[in-house]
């Protein structure tokens, strides 16, 4: 079974996170980070007021505990998605600060030459997060902004969510049939 990091941030659209989690536990070991500004922006959008969530099969940590294992290269793990990734961490990751659990494991990730997936959420982008993103793309990081592909045939925000949240698995590399896929 594969072992898989999800970190959620404070962006716009912090539950879209808390469903990829509740997704992915279906076929992967869960590492869960929740910042907390995702916790805030949680609060605020969807009013769940969330001090330390928990799910069965999940392993939830503090993003203040930077001593926590995922944040070292010798935990194995798989994979890492940011989702929803704030331009706050974009811009950390980008500049090798580690000072949270979230940005000390995506250190880790970029130096192991793990998987490190960020579902970067903001519109429009601004030249400084472009040029962060292409940097980090080059240091083998993988941009997935949560954008809509529309030859899956959505028509509720429920498909939307799947076939975001389905883009990300495959992205993971974990089999999915959450999405219409292309024919």
């Amino acid at each position: 079974m594969k072992s898989v990091i999800i970190a959620i941030t404070g962006a716009s659209g912090v539950n879209l996170g808390l469903k990829l989690i509740n997704e992915t536990k279906k076929y992967a070991k869960i590492h869960a980070v929740i910042s907390h500004a995702a916790k805030k922006t949680l609060l605020l959008e969807e009013g769940i007021e969330i001090s330390k969530f928990e799910d069965k099969g999940v392993k939830f940590y503090d993003d203040d505990d930077t001593g926590a294992a995922i944040a070292s290269g010798s935990f194995k793990i798989d994979a890492m998605i940011v989702a929803p990734c704030s331009i706050n961490t974009l811009a950390k990751i980008h500049a090798g600060f580690a000072d949270t659990l979230i940005t000390r494991a995506a250190a880790v990730s970029l130096k192991e030459r793990r998987r490190l997936v960020l579902a970067v959420r903001e519109m429009p982008f601004s030249t400084i997060s472009l040029e962060h993103m292409s940097k980090l793309s080059l240091c083998g990081a993988v941009i997935a902004p949560p954008i809509l592909g529309y030859y899956a045939g959505v028509k509720t925000l429920k498909d939307m969510e799947n076939f975001i949240i389905g883009k990300w698995l495959d992205l993971l590399d974990i089999e999915n049939e959450i999405y219409k896929r292309w024919n």
